[in-house]
């Protein structure tokens, strides 16, 4: 595919003087294109033009691809009175934030981009993606996430960064961004990958910042345990949103990729990617849910759901170790999630979990590549998943297509990205 070139809130502004003032900026190798990145960053972050061109790097949103896309949807199973479109063409969509104000939608990816979605006349297709922030080198910006009052955090492999009003202030190249965990700081630089590197945030309803650090073995051997328990890595870590106070908030996830809070109660639920080489159908993929902070989920003990892994059996799990809510099918890849809180969808939807199935590599027989339905029960805990959209998978064992995140857009619909086709799709009900 060929590309062309071409006022927030006054809590918005005071945090981006505080970090201002102590912003840090990122070492590294002594290389032209790391110190091009790194005095970028120091211009952006004192509100400094740093020379790139406005000739921004711009996605077309018609023809032969487009209509590819089209004819594949035409073959996607919902149940009745929901309907499936191409809201936009954005190559190697993954985890996907919505503009709480505009309804501009940021998608991370697992290569050098951020793309900015944007439908400028509100008819539910988007009219223009293009590059968000060029002139910030970006290395796997998989994780976005907005708070409520229009920051947007972008985290990457080993980074995080801010960009206050982001949804405002994103149509040039340059825009206002800080670090709020520096470059080499949010893991040891010695357990780099290329890995399970794909992080995703949220902002929780503490205010606080929440990222899920996957540890980059199939299982990783006895002598990482302790630095990874330490650091976070294999749980979800939370922090201050300006990168203070930080501490493990739960251990013993393998890849966790997806998450998010449910509004009733407050606890968070995250999926998580089970191990691999142990057979077509163990351990089970997760659904997991966080009532507080120090919870432990199983891994390395458990593989996936209760099967034990070769690595550690003979070795006692906590006896506190928390069991998933909902075992998935093996191998299916559960990847992003989100609760559903509008009013668009009919009411056996509402306050129940949208989630994707990426689909499987390691299986001699494909499955996933398809959204989950979960529904609550009363008391919070999950009453059981059921599928909702698919037909990505034919047949024969063909991807026609692979969700990577779902979101909510700002009136209702539900949009699906799909990182292997590059695209974000939309969902609606009716005549919306």
């Amino acid at each position: 595919m060929t590309y062309n070139r071409r006022r927030r809130q006054p809590a918005a502004l005071l945090l981006a003087s505080t970090m201002l003032a102590t912003v840090l900026i990122s070492g590294g190798a002594p290389t032209s294109a790391v110190a091009q990145a790194t005095d970028n960053m120091e211009k952006l972050s004192n509100f400094q033009s740093t020379g790139a061109s406005m000739d921004m790097e711009t996605v077309p949103q018609t023809g032969p691809k487009a209509e590819a896309l089209k004819k594949t949807l035409a073959g996607i199973k919902l149940p009745d009175g929901f309907k499936i479109s191409l809201y936009a063409i954005v190559p190697d969509a993954r985890e996907m934030a919505v503009g709480p104000t505009t309804g501009v939608v940021f998608a991370g990816t697992r290569k050098n981009r951020v793309w900015a979605v944007t439908d400028r006349d509100k008819d539910r297709v988007a009219d223009e993606v293009k590059v968000f922030a060029p002139s910030v080198s970006f290395k796997i910006p998989n994780g976005v996430c907005f708070s409520k009052d229009g920051f947007l955090f972008v985290v990457e492999q080993n980074r995080v960064l801010l960009f206050p009003a982001a949804e405002f202030f994103y149509e040039g190249p340059d825009v206002a961004a800080f670090s709020v965990v520096k470059q080499g700081d949010l893991i040891p630089k010695s357990e780099e990958s290329y890995n399970h590197t794909a992080r995703v945030c949220d902002i929780g309803p503490d205010d606080k910042l929440y990222i899920t650090l996957g540890q980059p073995f199939n299982v990783f051997a006895q002598e990482k345990f302790e630095l990874y328990q330490k650091t976070g890595i294999g749980g979800i870590v939370r922090m201050d949103r300006d990168g203070k106070n930080r501490e493990v908030y739960a251990w013993g996830v393998r890849n966790s990729v997806g998450m998010d809070f449910n509004p009733k109660d407050k606890t968070l639920w995250f999926t998580d990617n089970q191990v691999d080489g142990m057979g077509d159908d163990i351990p089970a993929g997760e659904l997991n849910r966080a009532v507080k902070a120090g919870q432990t989920f199983g891994f390395p003990y458990y593989g996936g759901g209760t099967t034990r892994t070769v690595e550690y059996k003979d070795q006692t799990p906590p006896a506190d170790s928390v069991k998933p809510q909902v075992e998935m099918t093996a191998h299916a890849a559960d990847l992003g999630m989100v609760f559903y809180n509008a009013n668009q969808f009919p009411a056996r939807y509402r306050g129940g979990i949208f989630s994707v199935q990426h689909g499987s590599w390691n299986r001699t027989k494909p499955v996933g590549a398809r959204v989950m339905f979960t529904r609550l029960n009363d008391d919070g805990t999950a009453a059981g998943s059921e599928p909702f959209a698919e037909g990505w998978l034919t047949a024969n064992g063909e991807y026609l297509g692979r969700p990577a995140s779902v979101a909510v857009l700002n009136d209702g619909s539900l949009l699906v990205s799909d990182d292997s086709s590059g695209a974000i799709y939309r969902i609606s009900y009716g005549n919306n």
